[in-house]
């Protein structure tokens, strides 16, 4: 197994979840897709969807619902079974 880690691809503020009052797109443990949606990164009132990129297991999310974030910030690391 191998890590993948899930970077930011601009700045903005990131949402685990797509409304206040909804479940987290994804959490620690389970499996996810390439074309999974892991969260959503607000740049002027524009959201737009992070994806996993990868097959694989959510290991860790590094960010918390409502911080900031820069390009290149690690969002989540997924554990993949390529070498």
């Amino acid at each position: 197994m191998s890590d993948f880690e899930v970077v930011s691809p601009l700045p903005g503020v990131f949402y685990r979840q797509p409304s206040p009052d909804a479940k987290p797109f994804v959490e620690p443990g389970q499996v996810v897709s390439a074309d999974t949606v892991i969260g959503l990164i607000e740049v002027m009132k524009q959201f737009s969807e992070v994806f996993a990129e990868v097959e694989g297991t959510i290991a860790e999310i590094t960010i918390q619902n409502g911080d900031a974030i820069e390009p290149g910030q690690t969002i989540a690391i997924i554990k993949t079974d390529n070498a």
